[in-house]
């Protein structure tokens, strides 16, 4: 195979190879909104749980179809396109120290309220308001200090599993 051949493959990225194969991958993931959409309306356990179950295997054939429709180098540049917006999303290597205050200060309080929110109850009835709105709000400030701690978080975090580290 040459390499006018290869390039022969790859779908221009406004042909239509291409853009049936973006519908094609949206499609894939837009199907798990059907999950909220019977839940919402009522639907029974038993039949979402054999939904989810579809919508699964749908996925996953729709992918392998994506797949099929754009070839391999359309789909590589499809992955291209994708990952490259995600990696602006990455934490930067270094961070300076009222930053890595911060993300401590964001990491370590979701943490250490989770462990007394039991004993709260305890000790003074009444005084935790049971919110789940701030349950999420701890959850999200958790995930968000990840990102404020910066890469080289978490690499010391990947050392604590790490035997030889």
């Amino acid at each position: 195979m040459t390499t006018s051949d290869i390039k022969a493959e790859v779908p221009a990225a406004g042909g239509w190879r291409f853009k049936l194969g973006i519908g094609i991958f949206v499609l894939a993931f837009t199907l798990w909104l059907l999950l909220p959409l019977a839940s919402s309306m009522g639907v029974s356990a038993g039949r979402i749980a054999a939904l989810t179950g579809v919508i699964f295997v749908a996925n996953k054939v729709l992918l392998v179809t994506c797949i099929a429709v754009m070839g391999k180098a359309g789909f590589q540049s499809l992955k291209q396109i994708i990952f490259g917006h995600a990696k602006r999303l990455a934490p930067s290597k270094t961070v300076g120290p009222v930053r890595h205050v911060i993300g401590l200060v964001m990491f370590c309080t979701p943490i250490v309220w989770a462990m007394l929110e039991s004993y709260v109850d305890q000790f003074w009835p009444g005084l935790r308001p049971n919110i789940w709105q701030l349950q999420v709000l701890g959850d999200l400030m958790l995930i968000g200090s990840f990102f404020v701690l910066g890469g080289d978080f978490w690499t010391k975090i990947h050392a604590l599993f790490v035997r030889t580290a």
